[in-house]
């Protein structure tokens, strides 16, 4: 479990450096706590939730990185180790 708790804080970290914004671990978990298995497998869903993203860091995300980002998460399966190579793909973004 700590682990996956300090992975949750680096990527919260890494997140707050790339953008220069500050996100709080409650705005994170607000929204993460409407996020299903189904959010995962709906493209609308999948677009609806990566524009919260965006609008949450005040980073404005174009059409083409959200249909990246929403390929890259369908074709990951949505493990764990894949989620953090996601990341890594939407930190070079």
């Amino acid at each position: 479990m700590a682990d996956k708790k300090n992975l949750s804080k680096d990527v919260l970290s890494a997140v707050n450096k790339k953008t220069g914004k500050a996100i709080s671990e409650s705005e994170v978990k607000k929204l993460a706590s409407g996020v299903t298995a189904e959010t995962m497998q709906s493209e609308a869903e999948l677009k609806k939730l990566i524009k919260q993203v965006s609008a949450m860091a005040k980073v404005p995300v174009s059409e083409q990185t959200i249909s990246d980002i929403v390929r890259a998460v369908k074709a990951s399966g949505m493990n764990m180790s894949n989620m953090e190579t996601i990341m890594k793909f939407m930190m070079k973004k």
